[in-house]
Formats: C-alpha cells, structure tokens, sequence
C-alpha cells in the first residue's frame, strides 16, 4: 500500500526508498513484530477471558503437560495472523498476484484451524471437527491457489522443478494442481503436528519463512535467478514482503510462546502458517527444497504415519510416543532442551536448503 508513495518521489526524493523491496521487508518485518508486541497482551488477555480453561490438554499425551499447561488460553495464531495481514497490506506491492493468493492460503487454513479451536475449548476436548472434512477444505483452497498461480505464471509454472539441476523441470501440466494442493496441504498439517511444546514451533516457522523469502527474492529478480540458474518467476520477489511480516510477526508471538508459555498459536497458527510456507515454496518452483528447509516438519509428519502404521498393522509402537517431540520427552529429555535442539536443526537444514541455490 505504500508503493504508492514513490509516485511523490519528486517532490520528495527519500519516497524513493519505496521502491526497493528489501526496504520494504526490512519495513514489513519490523512493523509487524510491533504489532504483535503491543496488541499481543491485550489478544491474549480478551482470549484467556473467553476460554475460561483455556486449550484442553491431551490425557494420552505426556502428564508434565497436565500441570504445566493447563490453563493457558489457545489461538495465539490470530495475534500471528493479525500482525502479518496488516502488515503485508501496508509494505507490499498489491499489484502483485501472489501476495493476493499467499493472504488467500494463510486466511483460509487460518480459519479452518480456528474453528478447529474453537470447537476444542467450547467441548473442552483435544478432538476438532472431522478430519475428513477438515482436510477436504484445506485441499480445496489449495487447489484453488494453485489454479489461480498457474494462471498468473509463465509456462514453467506447471513444471516440477529439482534441486541440483539447472534450469531442468518436469512438466505435470494439469496434475500440477494435486502435486501443488499436496505440498501445501502438506505443509500445513507437517507445522500444525509440530507445534506440541513452548516455542517448538514458531522458530523453524521462521527460519523456514525467512527462507523462502529470500528464495523468492532471488526467484523474482531476472539477474539472480539467471546467475544462480534457477527458474524466474516474475513477480514472486513481493513474498518476500510476506515472508519479512511472518519473521516479524513471529518473533512479537515468540515473546509471549516462550517457555512457560503465556499463550499458544493453536491450530489457527500453525496450519495457516504452514500453508503460507508451502504457497510460498510452490510459487517461487522450489517444492523439493521445502521438504529439505522444512524438514524438521516432515519429520515430526513422518513419525505420526510410521506411528500410526506400525500400530495397525503390529500392535506395536515404534515410538514411545509421536509425534517425535514427545518420544524425546518419555527419553527423558526436558522440554527447553528438545525445544532448542529442534531449532538448531531447523537453522541447519536452512543452510542446506539455500546450498541447492548454486550447487548445480
């Protein structure tokens, strides 16, 4: 929204800085992280009013959390979310497609997950609404973005592009659309199995978003993407705008997440923050390196569906208890120390994922 004011910039030549897109997410990101830091407090105090008893804690799950947690107000995800959207709306280039389709992913997962909230603290129980249907409307809002991206896009939109290789895609042409609604929906449910302890989270959230922001940086600029030999997608240089209000928004939420938490992102949170990641990832052609980025996520999916596999077909457990988190936890390791250790991870397999920029 305040691309606009370049057009002043001749009357005014500082204006001109509106027109760099790394001022603007420098810009995006500390306003959101203001945002959240001031209306955070009075977010978690209007939610801990309604809630009453706050989220309801899991009895299958570790009994630490019975005493440790009980009580604390959940769908910390609207302060994330709040801050994020105004923000955007305030630094970004609405000219752009993608922003528009990004907010359309993020609300729309958002929303889902809130309901699933809601419904949780209203029957004071872990269970949400069915997830058959649950996951029938992440698909199609999914599957609607990705439509709406290949629209927009150059022709190597429908390609699957791969790591380590330069310039080479694969052309799914129409299933693109299922292969991108996967990743996405993917995505979401990967960061929601994820979030289960006190900042656990919010910070692979962020290293994933700044990321993939400065993936799509480059992706969006003809002359880095023609050096680094990956695909150009015109346009897709304003998610990093976006990618700039997560980081911001999740270091404000990351005050209040820290151990012992004040509030939780909830399912409103992280599965809208996961299909931001994930929109963002399919956009800018580089759907192989979030698995790699996000691969703290994939990990904490993984466990579940080997978890829950191995016990249908066995009757036996592989881990103590998943998602992975909480095998930890039963090994005996304190939650600060799974918490920091997981992000170390995330920090790691950051690295790695911008590595496949130039290896190729």
């Amino acid at each position: 929204m305040l691309t606009w004011l370049t057009d002043l910039a001749g009357y005014f030549s500082p204006l001109n800085l509106f027109r760099y897109l790394t001022f603007r997410t420098i810009g995006a990101t500390a306003t959101a992280a203001l945002f959240v830091f001031l209306f955070g407090p009075r977010i978690i105090s209007a939610l801990r009013l309604k809630q009453g008893k706050g989220q309801p804690i899991r009895l299958d799950g570790p009994q630490s959390h019975l005493l440790t947690k009980k009580g604390t107000p959940t769908m910390g995800g609207l302060m994330i979310l709040s801050g994020l959207v105004f923000s955007t709306l305030l630094w970004a280039n609405l000219r752009s497609p993608y922003v528009w389709v990004v907010l359309l992913v993020t609300l729309g997962f958002g929303m889902i997950g809130f309901y699933d909230d809601f419904l949780k603290v209203t029957r004071q129980t872990h269970k949400g609404f069915s997830g058959s249907l649950r996951l029938a409307l992440e698909t199609l809002i999914a599957g609607v973005a990705v439509w709406a991206m290949m629209k927009v896009g150059p022709a190597s939109t429908t390609g699957l592009a791969l790591p380590f290789v330069n310039g080479y895609v694969v052309d799914l042409g129409v299933f693109f659309i299922l292969f991108g609604a996967f990743v996405v929906v993917g995505a979401g449910n990967a960061v929601n199995l994820t979030d289960g302890l006190d900042g656990l989270a919010i910070v692979p959230v962020m290293v994933a978003g700044a990321t993939f922001g400065l993936i799509a940086y480059f992706a969006g600029n003809l002359l880095f993407a023609t050096y680094l030999g990956i695909n150009h997608v015109p346009q897709t240089g304003e998610l990093a705008v976006v990618a700039g209000a997560l980081v911001g928004a999740g270091v404000g939420f990351l005050w209040f997440n820290a151990p012992p938490a004040q509030i939780f992102m909830g399912d409103t949170g992280s599965l809208a923050l996961g299909g931001l990641i994930g929109t963002i990832a399919v956009a800018v052609k580089h759907e192989v390196v979030l698995c790699i980025v996000g691969g703290l996520f994939v990990l904490e999916a993984f466990s579940v569906i080997v978890q829950v596999f191995s016990f249908k077909l066995t009757g036996k457990r592989v881990f103590r208890m998943a998602p992975i988190h909480h095998h930890f936890e039963q090994l005996g390791w304190s939650e600060p120390q799974i918490v920091v250790r997981f992000w170390i991870i995330a920090f790691v397999l950051a690295l790695i994922g911008l590595s496949t920029l130039k290896v190729r």
